[in-house]
């Protein structure tokens, strides 16, 4: 069967190379043979070196107040309440598109239908999006979900459980698979640990371990090395390190980079790469308006999306920055998405 029926093979692929994103969902719909293509990595990567691949914007953010039932019998109420346990708020994931402009929320995981755990971690491998650990959002306990959702079919599925329960650990992904490290576990002890997540195979591997403990600490890939910036021991709650480690691939040993850090700095969320590709910044420095709860999401083609605020308590601001100097750029946000962004990732579709 042809991939178009009168187009050769060559033809057809470069007419479904050349689809939007946004539509794969209804053109998986039309045979299996389509579906099989879009959902698959070599399609993936034949888009990807075409220069038709996207990226996108997932940020885990604040979902907005409920308005409360209203008692009195007729009229509006205006009272509010905040959609999770106990009045806390709950989160979701939300998409950005930068060249349209556009924002939408991601349907819930399906095993937390009222919020997504609290203090999860979001990566993205070769289309696919993972939402990782934290905590159950009606218990508050540790867990070891592991999600997966697949822009194609647009459907979250479950992939095989974090080997330990861990939060706040560094996360990222390097050579095709995601590398966590770090964190603390559910007795609030600081972790060494590191593993690495294959998404083909479904299976998780340990890598040595880090020279020390590292709570809070930030996750970013430089070069072919997987980092694992900042954070602190047990015995050291809140003082944040200036030092990090890095994964060399080849030896399958961490490297001590002393200095790397602003000594006293939660790296959460706020970590880039600079201009010479080797040294990090702090995007929490770039700007007062941006200067607490940071968030930086890289978008390709130098251009970041930020998000912060000023001081606690102060409505959400959201920028795009061109490099990691450049000059913010104010976004206009839909009230439904202008809650607070806890962290995101980029995604290339």
């Amino acid at each position: 069967m042809e991939l178009i029926p009168g187009l050769p093979e060559d033809i057809g692929l470069e007419c479904l190379t050349r689809l939007d994103h946004r539509i794969h969902g209804v053109a998986s719909q039309v045979c299996q043979r389509w579906r099989n293509l879009l959902k698959s990595r070599e399609f993936y990567i034949h888009r990807k070196q075409a220069g038709k691949t996207h990226h996108l914007a997932c940020l885990i953010q604040s979902l907005p107040p409920i308005p409360a039932a209203n008692s009195g019998g007729g009229g509006g109420g205006g009272e509010v309440k905040q959609p999770g346990p106990g009045g806390a708020p709950s989160y979701g994931i939300t998409i950005y598109d930068s060249a349209s402009g556009e924002w939408e929320r991601l349907d819930p995981v399906p095993k937390y239908p009222d919020g997504i755990p609290l203090f999860s971690q979001l990566v993205s491998v070769e289309g696919k999006l993972l939402l990782m650990g934290g905590w159950n959002p009606t218990s508050w306990n540790p867990i070891t979900d592991l999600f997966i959702y697949d822009f194609t079919t647009q459907r979250w599925k479950q992939g095989k459980e974090l080997p330990s329960k861990r939060s706040f650990f560094a996360s990222a992904v390097l050579d095709g698979k995601i590398f966590i490290a770090g964190g603390h576990d559910e007795s609030k002890n600081a972790l060494k640990t590191a593993w690495t997540y294959d998404l083909r195979n479904d299976e998780w591997n340990e890598l040595a371990q880090l020279s020390e403990e590292r709570d809070e600490c930030e996750g970013i890939v430089i070069g072919n090395e997987f980092w694992v910036v900042s954070g602190y021991g047990t015995e050291h709650q809140g003082r944040f390190e200036a030092s990090a480690e890095c994964y060399q691939l080849g030896t399958g040993e961490w490297k001590g980079v002393e200095e790397a850090w602003t000594v006293g700095k939660c790296p959460r969320a706020c970590v880039g790469v600079g201009k010479d590709g080797k040294s990090l910044v702090n995007f929490s420095e770039l700007d007062s308006l941006v200067g607490v709860g940071t968030c930086a999401v890289e978008l390709g083609n130098r251009t970041n999306l930020v998000t912060g605020v000023t001081y606690l308590g102060a409505p959400q601001g959201f920028f795009l920055v061109e490099g990691q100097n450049g000059k913010l750029v104010k976004i206009d946000v839909p009230e439904e998405f202008s809650g607070f962004v806890q962290s995101g990732c980029s995604i290339e579709i």
